[in-house]
């Protein structure tokens, strides 16, 4: 199931910056190429899936509205070549979108889906067995 899909990022990024982003063909930009987007849309999908696939049965269903927004981020910043600039809010973006991977996957944010596999035992214990004490106060009295 998809996280995100091209209308995802016009909602979020408008689509005069895909169009920018993604013509190569005319001059001026005025059409989006879609193949482009979906391409780096799986990419983007697929980096989270790895995270998430520690904790998480996938794919997700339904899918979390904060994925959609985590996957999006993540999908415009390859569509941008995968700046270096860290004063770019895009480069900002993706950098918070990983974060919030690394979070989920360490289980400090829990999302909210039927996928989810819980693996972790909680409240584990620690049990210590050894042979019964051979010296004591009590054994030694009178040596």
């Amino acid at each position: 199931m998809a996280y995100a899909t091209q209308q995802d990022l016009i909602d979020r990024f408008g689509e005069d910056e895909l169009i920018q982003l993604t013509d190569r063909v005319n001059l001026p930009a005025s059409t989006i190429d879609g193949d482009m987007v979906a391409a780096h849309i799986a990419d983007a999908e697929n980096l989270a899936d790895s995270y998430l696939a520690k904790l998480y049965r996938l794919p997700l269903d339904p899918v979390p509205a904060v994925l959609t927004r985590i996957v999006s981020e993540i999908a415009r910043y390859f569509l941008h070549g995968r700046r270096t600039d860290k004063d770019d809010p895009v480069t900002r973006d993706y950098g918070q979108a990983l974060v919030w991977l690394k979070d989920v996957a360490k289980g400090t944010v829990q999302l909210e889906a039927e996928g989810t596999a819980s693996s972790q035992t909680d409240g584990g214990q620690v049990q210590v067995s050894a042979p019964e004490r051979v010296f004591s106060r009590d054994s030694l009295t009178g040596f």
